[in-house]
Formats: structure tokens, sequence, C-alpha cells
């Protein structure tokens, strides 16, 4: 099935590359998300664990993960042919043909059940990711492309000789996770350490965690709004789920206890960065790049804290990716209506594209975890499991910091919709569907926040106990 999965997915992609008019661009579209949902289907209906081949699997987190992919990418979609209507043919198809391809790899490295593959699906993204950030052809998407390929393709080598450390230290014929797990516990400490620290580095790329945090703020920032909705949420949760595997096949080794301490320092620091950043930059893009990084950060503190705080972290970054990519792609629609991003220059959003605005507000509400955000109830497990651990250091640097990302996003969006607009400036009419289909993913998240489904806390128990 998942041999079938790649190839037609593949194939519609090449063939919106040849496509002529923009409307056989959306067909094939639509048959490509077809493809995404029929293979959602038939997941749901083998159930969860069957092994498509040697090297993939349709395990709980793939499962899940895929469907929120399937829900963000088409919304991209969609968005994405309203923002690029103007734009010649060429840049049209080239830009729809890599951003299918896009969600193919991300999908291959969700359902990955080899580190080598995974490895191999996360470069193939790099390469996808790079064509979508330099679309607008200007210098500055050329060198934050650039940029992109390099950083990336360093960390992902780091990763990959973190791989061959774990592999040494197993002695594994296979790298299978399942493998790789059972023979971890007799591995070298020094090697398994090691292969940590370069995987969690490599990997953080992708993760956008510190120390590689910087390559995703300037891919954001240089590709169209609606596709950073997708490598803020999709292709995040690829680095996300990664980490999450090597770190439960560690979970049996004598090195675990430091394996949680280093996420914790890295949870923190993440956090750290993104809260300080949100008050120093000047563009509303990179303001919610910069968020991305804070809120992975709170997620790799929840792994570190271990206990509730796994399930915590995975209930996170499921819920942000509905919640952030609500928030990009009603700031696609703010850049249509003026033009920019920039903070200091645009303003009275409130009287120009009310939905618009009430979508902002509103996400600036829930992702600053305020009730019925379902971040909330992440984040209060998380620090009602560090209150019981007594780790009072964490507590004060959690709530400060938090402070600090709530006055954040306060003050800027607030800004946005209220401030006085500059007089230079000349607002387009507001497309207010895109901005109801924006606000009804952050709706969903809400709903989420007040009645989890029994449906998700079966697959997120089922992601934890792996």
């Amino acid at each position: 099935m998942i041999a079938l999965y790649f190839l037609l997915s593949a194939l519609i992609a090449l063939a919106a590359a040849f496509a002529r008019q923009r409307r056989t661009v959306k067909r094939l579209g639509a048959a490509f998300y077809l493809v995404q949902l029929s293979l959602v289907a038939h997941i749901v209906a083998e159930g969860y664990g069957e092994v498509s081949s040697q090297f993939f699997r349709f395990d709980a987190a793939g499962t899940l993960f895929f469907a929120l992919l399937t829900i963000v990418s088409a919304f991209v979609f969609v968005h994405s042919c309203v923002y690029l209507r103007d734009n010649p043919i060429k840049e049209y198809r080239l830009y729809f043909t890599l951003l299918m391809l896009l969600t193919t790899a991300i999908a291959g490295a969700y359902f990955a059940n080899n580190l080598a593959v995974t490895w191999i699906f996360l470069e193939a993204t790099t390469l996808c990711s790079a064509g979508i950030i330099y679309h607008r052809r200007t210098a500055q998407a050329l060198e934050a492309a650039w940029k992109y390929v390099f950083v990336c393709s360093t960390g992902i080598a780091m990763a990959y000789l973190g791989i061959l450390l774990l592999a040494a230290a197993t002695k594994c014929e296979t790298l299978s996770y399942e493998a790789v797990a059972e023979a971890a516990s007799s591995g070298n400490p020094l090697y398994l350490k090691t292969a940590f620290l370069l995987i969690l580095s490599g990997y953080s790329c992708k993760l956008e965690l510190f120390p590689l945090y910087t390559v995703g703020i300037d891919a954001n920032f240089a590709a169209p709004a609606p596709a950073s909705a997708l490598i803020s949420t999709g292709l995040v949760n690829a680095g996300f789920l990664a980490l999450l595997r090597v770190y439960k096949l560690l979970a049996g080794t004598e090195v675990f206890p430091w394996v949680r301490s280093v996420l914790l320092i890295v949870g923190i620091l993440s956090l750290g960065v993104g809260a300080l950043f949100l008050r120093r930059t000047n563009n509303y893009k990179r303001f919610l790049s910069y968020s991305t990084v804070e809120n992975m950060g709170i997620a790799a503190i929840g792994l570190g804290i271990g206990g509730i705080g796994v399930w915590a972290a995975v209930f996170h970054v499921v819920c942000h990716t509905l919640i952030k990519s609500s928030l990009f792609l009603q700031i696609a629609v703010v850049r249509q209506v003026y033009g920019n991003y920039r903070i200091n220059r645009i303003g009275d959003y409130i009287h120009i594209n009310r939905v618009g605005a009430v979508g902002l507000l509103t996400g600036m509400v829930v992702l600053v975890a305020f009730p019925p955000s379902p971040l909330f109830l992440s984040e209060l497990m998380i620090l009602k499991q560090v209150i019981t651990d007594r780790n009072w250091w964490l507590v004060a640097a959690l709530l400060l910091l938090m402070c600090i990302v709530i006055y954040s996003f306060g003050s800027r969006l607030i800004r946005l919709c209220y401030q006085p607009n500059q007089d230079s400036l000349h607002p387009a009419p507001a497309r207010n569907a895109l901005s109801w289909a924006a606000f009804s993913l952050l709706a969903a998240a809400m709903v989420v926040g007040i009645w989890q489904p029994a449906l998700l806390q079966q697959l997120i128990d089922q992601i934890v106990s792996l």
C-alpha cells in the first residue's frame, strides 16, 4: 500500500509541473488529496500497527500526524491558489509541484520504521522546501534558500553520524526502531550519549529547536505565507516524531536520565530564545516563527521531565499544528491586504477585515494558552509534573518566560488590529472566505481544548507507550 501511495503522489505532483493551465493544477491537487484521504481511510480500516513493507509501518504516531498533515496541507493548497493567483503559470505550477512533493516526503518520514529511511525522507524535505523558499526569485529569497540547504544538509549530516554511531553502539544488522531499541540497553553509554547529541543537534533544523532553529526562521520569512503554515507544522512535526522515536528507543538504557536532562536544557534554551526574540522582531512572519521555537521548546521540556510530561508534549505538538497553521494562513490574508508584514507600519485591521482580526486575536489567546486553549491543558500538565518533581528553578523559568510571551503576543497583535494605519499604505479588499477557512482550524483546536475525543486520547496513549 505504501509503495502505491508514493507512486501515485509523486506522479500527480510531477504531472502538475507540466500543466499548462491553473485549472489543471487545481484538478491534480484534488486528485492528490484524494490519495491522501484514501491512505488515511485504509489505515483506519486495517487498524494501526500494520507493517506496510520492510521499512514502513502504519503506527499510531504516523497515523495521527499524517491525518493532521493531510488537513493542513489541503488548507495550504486552497489558500495558495488565491495567494498566487497573479503569478506566471511557470512559477504557479512549480510551487504546487514542490508543495505536493514536500507533503509526500513528510508523510514518508512519519511512517518510516527505520532510522536511515527517516533520515532519507527528512533530507528530501530539505530539497522540496528550498524550492518553495526561493519562490519569489529575489536576492533575499535566494540567500534564505541557500542558507536552508546548507544548514539543513549540515544538520542532517550530523544526524547521520549519530545514526551510524548508534548502529555501532548497538551492533544491529538492521536500523529498524524495534531492533535498535532491543539492543540499545547493552550499548556503550558514551556512544549512546554522543549519538543522541548528534541526532538532536542535526534534527533541530527541522524541529526549529536550539541550536539550529535560525534556519527555520529565515525559511518561513522568505517562503509564501501559506507554505510557511506547512513548514512550521507538518515539517516541524516530522522532526519531532523522528526525535521522539529515538527518545523512546533510549528509554530502556542507563543513559536515559542524561537524555532527559539534555532535552530539558535544550527546551528551556529554545523557550528563552523564542520568548526574547518575540520582543525584537519587526515582521509578523518572523514573529510567528519564533513562536514555533518557543512552543517546540515547551514540547522538549515535556519530554525532558518525563511522566505525564511526555503525553503533554505529544498533545501540545498536535494542537500547535492546528493553531499555528491557522495563524499563518490568517497572516497570508494580512499580506494580501497590506502588501507586507511590517509590524510598525500596518494597523487598523479590525476595520478592514473583521473576521481576520477576530481570528488573529482569538489565535493569540489560544496560542498563549488561555482557556479554552488545548495548550492550557498541556502546559498545565507539564507545570504540574515540574512542581511534583520540586524542580523550582524550572518553575520560575517557565513562569517568567511565559509572561514575556503573553506580553509580546498581546502588544503585537493588538497593535495590528487597532493601531492607526500608515497614510502611505493603500489596503486592498480582504477575502473573508479565506479568513473563515483559517478560523475553522482554530475552532477545531478550541474544541479539543474543551473536549478530547476518545480516539485522540487512545492514539496519544499508544504513542507514549511505544
